[in-house]
């Protein structure tokens, strides 16, 4: 398993990075996950996304 970072999300496009060599399979799923930060006032976030392609190599 990696850990990537969102780098953008565009509409139902999310731009993840991933360390190189460690780039998740297409069709894999990604768990994104955030704990609720009370101070920022921003909310837990818990979603699921698929891997649909790959674009360069990290």
């Amino acid at each position: 398993m990696s850990t990537g970072k969102v780098i953008q999300v565009i509409g139902p496009v999310v731009d993840v990075q991933f360390p190189p060599g460690q780039l998740p399979n297409i069709y894999n799923a990604l768990k994104v996950t955030q704990d609720e930060n009370k101070t920022a006032g921003t909310p837990a976030i818990r979603i699921t996304l698929e891997v649909a392609s790959h674009l360069g190599e990290n």
